[in-house]
């Protein structure tokens, strides 16, 4: 299912970062630290406080206050009181991402339109390491628990984005997913790399994917992937319902019209590059 989430990992706040080289690596450098710094920020936070951003990062004190001196005076961040926020500056820059501007203003209409014919919420989501990344969002104005946002990451192995990319993207894909133990996001969360394989191969088979209540108790979701010019796949649109109205069929029929559409829409958009 696409975003309207049971408990996921937007909805986890970040813990203090675990020694790794990884981390080391990025701590001993002044570019690696600020990386830290900014990703020290999770999803539901709207604000950190200096001693929660050192604890997050394993940055030292004295480190983080200068950095965030420089981030300040760059927009990168903005400061309320004691409190640090993420500044504009880095929506600014994100709305420059040549993939992500292209798939959204190719992609938005359409998704507007089947958000008209099913009064359901629409996602776009691209593949980004072992997690899927929403683009874009259409739905309306109710409100449900723990709802779903732009730029909020899933786990691929329980969404039906992550299951349309795994079907059809790398081949490789699928085992970097099961070489780590599949996180259970809600009790019908598969989690055996047996099950979750047949899955996969349904969706190839069938030409999209479908998950029931794997990321949401209640809910239902069906995704397709979106190609580019080349015939890549270049990212998943998925129609969201709760199950008691969900009608697969429809959703199927209605997202293989438009993703036709949206190809053609990202090929004069970027001139047969993608």
């Amino acid at each position: 299912m696409a975003l309207m989430h049971s408990p996921s990992s937007s909805d986890v706040q970040p813990l203090a970062i675990v020694p790794s080289p990884e981390h080391d690596a990025a701590a001993n450098s002044v570019l690696g630290k600020v990386r830290l710094i900014l990703e020290a920020f999770g999803p539901d936070d709207e604000s950190l406080g200096l001693s929660e951003i050192v604890r997050r990062t394993g940055v030292a004190k004295a480190s983080v206050h200068r950095l965030a001196q420089e981030l300040l005076q760059w927009g990168l961040l903005e400061r309320r009181g004691s409190e640090y926020w993420l500044g504009m500056r880095l929506f600014e820059i994100g709305q420059r991402v040549p993939r992500q501007r292209i798939l959204r203003e190719a992609a938005r209409p359409f998704m507007e339109d089947l958000y008209q014919a099913t009064g359901e919420t629409i996602h776009l989501a691209v593949l980004d390491g072992l997690e899927v990344i929403y683009l874009e969002k259409v739905s309306g104005h109710g409100q449900v628990s723990r709802p779903s946002r732009v730029a909020g990451r899933m786990p691929l192995h329980c969404t039906a984005t992550g299951k349309a990319l795994l079907a059809f993207g790398p081949a490789a894909l699928f085992g970097d997913v099961v070489a780590t133990p599949l996180a259970r996001v809600t009790p019908r969360t598969v989690t055996a790399p047996k099950l979750l394989a047949q899955e996969i191969q349904q969706a190839r088979k069938a030409g999209y994917a479908v998950e029931r209540e794997q990321t949401r108790v209640g809910y239902l979701s069906v995704a397709i992937p979106l190609t580019g010019a080349t015939g890549t796949m270049v990212a998943a649109l998925s129609v969201t319902a709760p199950t008691f109205r969900a009608d697969v069929n429809k959703y199927v029929g209605l997202l293989t019209m438009v993703s036709r559409r949206i190809t053609k829409s990202i090929m004069a958009a970027d001139g047969g590059r993608t």
